[in-house]
């Protein structure tokens, strides 16, 4: 079994939302310009969801 990540990535994100690649990488973006991260900054899966509203626990459910 493959162990809970920490890290969430535009692939993660298309696959949540059903969103395109494009617009999973828009929403990285936004996350980290909101975060006040550098370009290439890694957002976390807390990031991610504190940001989207989504419940953390379904999307670390997702991910396994």
């Amino acid at each position: 079994m493959v162990p809970n990540r920490i890290l969430i990535y535009a692939k993660d994100v298309m696959n949540i939302t059903g969103r395109s690649e494009r617009t999973a990488r828009k929403i990285l973006q936004q996350i980290r310009q909101a975060k006040g991260k550098k370009k290439g900054d890694m957002i976390t899966v807390v990031e991610f969801c504190q940001f989207t509203g989504i419940d953390q626990q379904q999307v670390a459910d997702f991910l396994l």
